[in-house]
């Protein structure tokens, strides 16, 4: 019997392909379970217009992180935390810290756990940091660490 995979299953095929299994496996773990359809003409339409979407959404996606990736670049990110004497960091300036930064001064939020940091910022000046925005998108973006 043919199907099309409504998601992933291992050992037999990615959601959206269309595999031929054994008539058993289909009728009673794969279409009960949810995890395929009988691949019908109609249910083969209905998948190509839903991968078109996703297509489409991805395309959306990804524009929409360039730009605010160039935004990013643009800009230099202001963060002002306390120092000792010749300039050292009292701790250091965290991912999580810059993310706030981020949201202050621009207004849109940053998952933390993207903001990739080579290693740990503790004296005051610029650094560039990397920002990982979307699949094939990063932002490297000027941090400027500044004394109280």
């Amino acid at each position: 019997m043919e199907v099309i995979l409504k998601q992933d299953v291992k050992g037999t095929g990615k959601a959206g392909d269309t595999v031929k299994v054994s008539d058993g496996f289909a009728r009673n773990r794969l279409i009960p379970q949810g995890l395929a359809v009988e691949a019908t003409d109609a249910n083969r339409k209905q998948i190509e217009r839903s991968k078109a979407k996703a297509a489409e959404k991805f395309a959306q996606d990804k524009a929409e992180a360039e730009a605010f990736a160039k935004r990013l670049e643009s800009g230099t990110v202001v963060l002002k935390t306390k120092v000792g004497d010749n300039g050292k960091l009292f701790g250091s300036v965290t991912s999580m810290d810059i993310a706030e930064a981020i949201k202050a001064q621009t207004g849109e939020e940053i998952d933390r756990r993207k903001i990739v940091l080579a290693k740990p910022i503790k004296e005051t000046g610029v650094e560039e940091v990397e920002i990982k925005l979307f699949q094939d998108v990063s932002a490297r973006v000027k941090v400027s660490i500044e004394g109280q």
